[in-house]
């Protein structure tokens, strides 16, 4: 093994929901019995065939909230199984893109991944619940800035009316959510106010803002049954960019999620700051890759999402 192989400082990140296609794993599962395996947990898990509209569709099923979620999961977890089967490398921390952050939790072993996937199965009910459907709204807002963009959400926002950041993703990219009216407001507000695009989400509701405190207090109490584990690294949470390894520390990070922003810029620069400079991102496609490099176009991004990009990431680590 090369010197530089030895310093290399490995991260591992996962996606949220919206990166979900059906497919997705399937090569995984066919070729890889430990992948199979993850899937089949999964099915088991939930009572009921989450593997078939994972791999066949159809895509109105798949991109429910409560299929999507656990999905995502499934297909993250089967990649990072089927890496760790062909590696001994691990990590000095982990983190997700909402959702994905139970991935890094149970990648890290804080979570048994039957647990978590009952337990992101109820996530997507809450949140669908939460708020009916047509009356929330989420946007893409390119080339504000942070404190720009507040200030154009507290303009748009009358009482419950309210629209909130909520996704600080890389330099000059942050989702804002909250009430359909109130988005359109803030949506035309941004633009007056210099932002380069503001792109309509295409959505299931209104995430990480006030509107879900109610899916936020039904989480609670699922999350207060479900075993914690002493992880094997520290997991960096999305509402406050936070390396946590207390079970309750990271129960009420995972409750609070639901309402305030993914502030995924600083989880990589919190990653960045505990030595990690390799980040390996597990699942379905690269966004988060592409969300890294703009942060730190320094940082090494590798990918496990199938047979060939799993291949390409063991020849980087093994050079």
């Amino acid at each position: 093994m090369s010197e530089e192989a030895v310093t290399v400082n490995l991260a591992f990140v996962f996606p949220g929901q919206g990166a979900q296609y059906v497919g997705m794993g399937r090569e995984l599962a066919e070729q890889y019995p430990v992948a199979a395996k993850v899937f089949s947990e999964a099915d088991e898990a939930l009572g009921f065939a989450l593997s078939e509209i994972i791999f066949t569709g159809p895509e109105d099923s798949l991109k429910l909230t409560y299929h999507a979620q656990p999905a995502l999961l499934t297909v993250s977890i089967a990649a990072y199984r089927v890496f760790q089967d062909r590696t001994n490398r691990s990590a000095v921390v982990s983190a997700g893109h909402s959702l994905g952050e139970y991935s890094a939790l149970v990648a890290a072993g804080v979570l048994d991944f039957q647990d978590a996937v009952r337990l992101v199965y109820q996530r997507g009910r809450f949140m669908d619940e939460a708020v009916p459907a047509g009356q929330g709204a989420m946007a893409a807002v390119l080339g504000l800035s942070e404190e720009r963009l507040r200030t154009v959400c507290e303009e748009a926002t009358d009482g419950d009316d309210l629209v909130e950041m909520a996704n600080l993703n890389c330099p000059g990219q942050i989702a804002i959510s909250g009430t359909a009216a109130a988005v359109g407001r803030a949506s035309e507000r941004a633009r007056a106010a210099g932002a380069k695009r503001v792109i309509p989400l295409v959505v299931s509701g209104p995430f990480h803002c006030r509107l879900m405190r109610p899916a936020a207090g039904k989480l609670s109490a699922a999350l207060a049954v479900t075993r914690f584990h002493a992880g094997q690294w520290p997991v960096v949470a999305n509402v406050d960019a936070v390396a946590r390894t207390d079970a309750d520390s990271i129960r009420q990070a995972l409750e609070q999620q639901l309402y305030m922003p993914v502030r995924f810029q600083d989880d990589v620069l919190a990653m960045q700051s505990m030595g990690a400079d390799t980040y390996v991102e597990f699942g379905p496609g690269t966004v988060l890759s592409g969300l890294i490099r703009k942060i730190d176009k320094g940082l090494t991004t590798l990918h496990v999402e199938n047979t060939a990009s799993l291949e390409e990431t063991l020849s980087v680590l093994a050079n």
